[in-house]
């Protein structure tokens, strides 16, 4: 199953709908302004919390977690000693790992276990620049995890890539 995303999610405070396929509301990324770090729910169309995206404080690596009912369902960071940029690990509560691998800022990457494809995040399905799909490849795989693991991958890509440049527009060391 397929699921549109409009890029405009980037600013906190900003709420909006990510639709199937056929044009219906599936979630609303809600975004929670005014909180001391970065926080979205994800909810479904009749708005109860179905996982909690937050921005990890106090780590050398920029990391976030992925909540359920109030319990951690995931972490997700870069992945470390890869020479790829853009190679982010999701551990799971359980210890299971996904792995995100692509070009994240161009919204082109893939979510695999263990080899297995999960997901395709890509913009080629669609002419509007400011969209782009997660397709859920396995019919009995959480859409609800695999599209917040996108949002948070593309969240903390577009961060870092703010945070390479300096306020004067000079690119940082």
């Amino acid at each position: 199953m397929k699921y549109l995303v409009r890029d405009k999610m980037l600013a906190i405070g900003d709420d909006y709908w990510i639709e199937d396929e056929d044009g219906r509301h599936a979630f609303l990324v809600d975004g929670k302004a005014l909180r001391f770090r970065d926080t979205l729910e994800l909810k479904d169309p009749d708005g109860l919390i179905l996982i909690t995206l937050r921005e990890k404080l106090f780590t050398l690596r920029d990391a976030m977690t992925l909540e359920r009912d109030e319990r951690r369902l995931a972490v997700i960071r870069r992945k470390r000693l890869s020479l790829l940029r853009n190679h982010v690990r999701v551990t799971l509560a359980e210890g299971t790992e996904l792995d995100v691998s692509g070009r994240i800022l161009e919204r082109e990457f893939k979510v695999e276990y263990d080899g297995e494809l999960l997901a395709l995040v890509s913009r080629q399905w669609y002419r509007v620049r400011e969209t782009y799909a997660v397709d859920v490849v396995r019919e009995d795989a959480d859409a609800a995890l695999l599209i917040a693991v996108a949002v948070c991958v593309i969240r903390m890509a577009e961060k870092e890539r703010e945070g390479a440049v300096s306020p004067d527009g000079v690119a940082g060391p």
